[in-house]
């Protein structure tokens, strides 16, 4: 009997030791640091192609890590580089055009600009003539008024002269008349070579652009890795033919990763955006990751459909997320993590 009632003694004693125990370790979480559990997650990439392509090769294996840059599919577009040299053609022959129809401008400028000169000289002849002939037909005149044999010789070449010389008049005008309408027929095909000029140059600009657009195209026959990550998925293998904006690779980005607790509606005020925060892992005890608060919810998670006591408020929670150097690698995604706020010790 003696021994059943120490037993019992040991037992009670031990109860309530750990019982004590317990109510210490909950005062200290009390106390502590806000915080919670959260699960690591880091940056998922997928990659794909805007084209319809069959799979020719992959550069890479699931799970290996590569760097930006490094080429991990690539895709048969023997169809899309076709396309390309027929587009670069196009632009070669609208720039022949192009700088043909820039020659005809100038061919009829030129043109022109003869015809005009012409002009001018034959008006400047015409008008020399005129005067040389207005000259003669005065001689002529006072000659007229001479009745000897000489003056009646030199009055009759006289006024053959001043004939002679009206007919080159009449001839330079009608020269003169001429190159004008060089000079208009000229400025007619100035402006029809100005506008196959300014059509030539609208097709090389389209031609441009034709290129450009197929070049891009091109440019998605291989698939580059767009920063530091490890390969976590190849959906497809090699021979496949893929579609328009399929998966073909998917990047994990673990250098910078995040991590999601809950805070009650209680201990919402001691966070604020940017304050710092330490995450502990189980994979690594006695170890502390830094981060600080990038993330806070506007909205609650697990909301009472009638909140009325000051308990249904306590059951609010916030989410609140964090961002993590991962520098060593160490943090994977899926990892859980305690997390804790410091400087926000409760009294």
């Amino acid at each position: 009997m003696r021994r059943v009632a120490i037993v019992l003694v040991v037992l009670v004693l031990a109860l309530g030791g750990l019982l004590a125990t317990r109510l210490r370790m909950q005062e200290r979480a009390l106390r502590g640091p806000t915080g919670g559990s959260g699960e690591i997650e880091g940056t998922e990439v997928d990659l794909s192609s805007r084209i319809s392509a069959r799979v020719v090769r992959l550069h890479v294996k699931k799970g290996a890590a590569v760097k930006k840059g490094d080429l991990l599919v690539s895709l048969d577009c023997a169809d899309t580089r076709a396309s390309l040299s027929e587009a670069q053609e196009r632009l070669i022959a609208a720039e022949e055009q192009a700088r043909a129809a820039e020659a005809s401008i100038g061919a009829a400028r030129a043109t022109q600009q003869v015809a005009g000169a012409a002009r001018a000289a034959s008006e400047a002849q015409a008008a020399s003539l005129s005067a040389q002939r207005d000259a003669t037909s005065r001689q002529a005149s006072r000659l007229d008024k001479l009745t000897d044999d000489v003056a009646l010789s030199s009055r009759d070449q006289t006024r053959a002269s001043a004939d002679g010389l009206a007919h080159q008049v009449e001839a330079l005008r009608a020269q003169a008349r001429a190159s004008q309408a060089q000079v208009g027929a000229a400025g007619a095909t100035w402006k029809a070579s100005a506008a196959q000029a300014q059509a030539a140059h609208a097709s090389a600009r389209a031609a441009t652009a034709s290129v450009a657009r197929v070049r891009l195209l091109v440019d998605e026959c291989e698939i580059a890795a767009p920063r530091d990550a490890w390969v976590t998925e190849l959906p497809h293998e090699e021979g496949e033919l893929v579609a328009p904006g399929t998966t073909l690779v998917r990047l994990l980005d673990l250098s910078e990763v995040r991590a999601t607790f809950y805070l009650p509606n209680a201990e919402l005020a001691a966070v604020k955006l940017g304050a710092p925060a330490l995450a502990v892992a189980d994979a690594y005890p006695g170890e502390e990751f830094p981060g600080q608060v990038s993330t806070v919810a506007l909205k609650a998670e697990f909301t009472p459909r009638n909140i009325q006591t000051r308990s249904d408020r306590d059951r609010l929670v916030y989410p609140v997320e964090i961002v993590l150097a991962n520098r060593a690698g160490k943090l994977r995604a899926g990892m859980p993590v305690q997390v804790t706020l410091p400087g926000t010790e409760r009294r």
